[in-house]
C-alpha cells in the first residue's frame, strides 16, 4: 500500500488545510496528476500526487488540517489486486450525486481554488457561476457578486488572511536569520547593450508578445548558476545538496499583500519566449490563486525584483532551504566609464545573499560577475 501524505509547500509550512478532494476511492493516478486542493498560510494551492496507482482511501477530510508528512490517502500499485476483506465490508457511505455533463456545446468554466474556497464559505454554488474572468475563468470577483443575491450560509468570520501569512512569513525569515550565515554582494551592472536589444526585439513583436526586461534577468540568473552548484540547491542534514535542476522561484507580490515565490521550472533550458510567457502566467495565477504544488515545494533559487518600486538595491533573506537568493534594483542612468568614455548609461544593482556554509564570498562574487557578463550579450540569452 502506498502512502500519499501532505507535502511540504516551503519553510514556512507545518501544516495544510485539505479544501477538495478531486479524485476519489477508484481512480487511477498516475505522476503529475493534480488530486488536491490544500491551504496554505499564503495560498490555496493545487496539489499533485508523484505515486502512480488506484486510489484506495480517502483518509483525510475536507476541512481538515493535516500536518506535513500526515496520510491524507492510500493508493495501491496499478497492477497490484485489491485484497479481499477479511470480513463482510461495511456498507459503503453513499456517494454525493454526480452532476449531469455538461450539455453539447456548453462549457465547464474554469474555477480557481481561491474562488472555490470562497464560494464554500459565502454559500455560492460556483458550477452555477459564469465566469468573467480570461477563458471564462471563474473568479473571487464573480463569486461575491452572485453572493450579494443570495442567502448566505451561516459560517464563522474567516480568518484574516493577511496577518497568518505575515506570521507565515515571519516564522521562515526567522528561522533563516537564526539558521543561516549569510554574507551579502552588490555589483552595479550597465544595461545599455541589454535595453537596446530588447527594444529593436520588441519592436518586431506584437505588444502581447513584448519582453520585459526581468525575463533577461531570469534567464541570466539560472546561465550563470549553471557553473555554480553551492548557490543553486538546499542545505539539509547539514550538508549540500545541489539540485538537479535550476528552477527559479520568482517573489511576488499579492494584490491583497504579503509575498508568495512560486518557481518557474528549468529556466536555463527555456527561451526567452518561453519565460515571458511561463513569468505572465505564474504572476496571474499566484494573484488568482492557482498555484501547483511543484511550483511552491521545489524552488531552487529565488530572484527577487524590486525596480518598479523605486529603490537602487534589495538585499535580501534567503529563503531556506534554499543556498541563495539574487536581487536587482531599479533599472537608472548613472555615470559609466568604459573604453575611456564616460556618460550616462542605464545601470542596475544586482545583489546575492549566500549562505557561508555552502559557499563564499570569493564563489559569490564570481557569480556576480558571471551575471555581469552575460547580460552584455542579451542576443545570446
Amino acid at each position: 500500500m502506498i502512502e500519499f501524505k501532505m507535502p511540504s509547500l516551503g519553510a514556512d509550512m507545518d501544516e495544510g488545510k485539505l479544501l477538495e478532494w478531486k479524485v476519489k476511492p477508484g481512480d487511477t493516478v498516475k505522476r503529475g496528476d493534480l488530486v488536491a486542493v490544500v491551504e496554505t498560510p499564503k495560498a490555496a494551492v493545487d496539489v499533485e500526487i508523484w505515486q502512480e496507482g488506484v486510489i484506495e482511501e480517502l483518509v483525510a477530510k475536507p476541512g481538515e488540517t493535516v500536518p506535513v508528512g500526515g496520510v491524507l490517502a492510500h493508493l495501491r500499485g496499478a497492477a497490484e489486486p485489491k485484497e479481499a476483506p477479511a470480513k463482510p465490508a461495511a456498507e459503503p457511505e453513499p456517494r454525493p450525486e454526480a452532476k449531469p455533463a455538461p450539455a453539447p456545446g456548453a462549457t465547464r468554466h474554469l474555477v480557481s481554488p481561491a474562488a472555490r474556497k470562497h464560494a464554500r464559505e459565502l454559500g455560492v454554488d460556483v458550477e452555477q457561476l459564469p465566469g468573467s474572468g480570461p477563458h471564462g475563468a471563474v473568479t473571487v470577483e464573480d463569486v461575491e457578486n452572485a453572493a450579494k443575491g443570495a442567502p448566505k450560509k451561516e459560517a464563522a468570520p474567516p480568518p484574516d488572511k493577511l496577518a497568518a501569512m505575515r506570521k507565515a512569513i515571519a516564522a521562515a525569515m526567522s528561522r533563516s536569520k537564526r539558521e543561516i550565515p549569510h554574507y551579502y554582494l552588490s555589483q552595479a551592472i550597465p544595461m545599455q547593450r541589454a535595453a537596446d536589444w530588447l527594444t529593436a526585439q520588441n519592436e518586431k513583436r506584437p505588444v502581447a508578445d513584448r519582453l520585459l526586461m526581468g525575463a533577461l534577468q531570469l534567464k541570466a540568473v539560472a546561465l550563470a548558476l549553471k557553473d555554480f552548484p553551492d548557490l543553486n540547491g538546499f542545505w539539509r542534514d547539514n550538508a549540500l545538496q545541489p539540485a538537479p535542476g535550476i528552477h527559479v522561484g520568482v517573489a511576488i507580490s499579492l494584490r491583497q499583500g504579503g509575498l508568495i515565490a512560486p518557481a518557474i521550472h528549468d529556466v536555463a533550458e527555456l527561451g526567452l519566449d518561453e519565460l515571458m510567457k511561463a513569468l505572465a502566467d505564474l504572476v496571474r495565477r499566484a494573484r488568482a490563486g492557482s498555484l501547483r504544488s511543484s511550483e511552491m515545494s521545489d524552488p531552487t533559487v529565488t530572484v527577487t525584483n524590486l525596480g518598479d518600486q523605486g529603490v537602487d538595491a534589495v538585499f535580501p533573506v534567503i529563503y531556506p532551504p534554499q543556498l541563495a537568493i539574487v536581487g536587482f534594483g531599479r533599472l537608472a542612468p548613472r555615470p559609466w566609464a568604459e573604453d575611456g568614455m564616460t556618460g550616462a548609461v542605464p545601470v542596475v544593482v544586482a545583489s546575492l545573499a549566500g549562505d557561508h556554509r555552502a559557499s563564499d564570498g570569493h564563489r559569490g562574487a564570481r557569480f556576480l560577475a558571471a551575471l555581469a557578463a552575460l547580460l552584455q550579450e542579451p542576443e545570446k540569452l
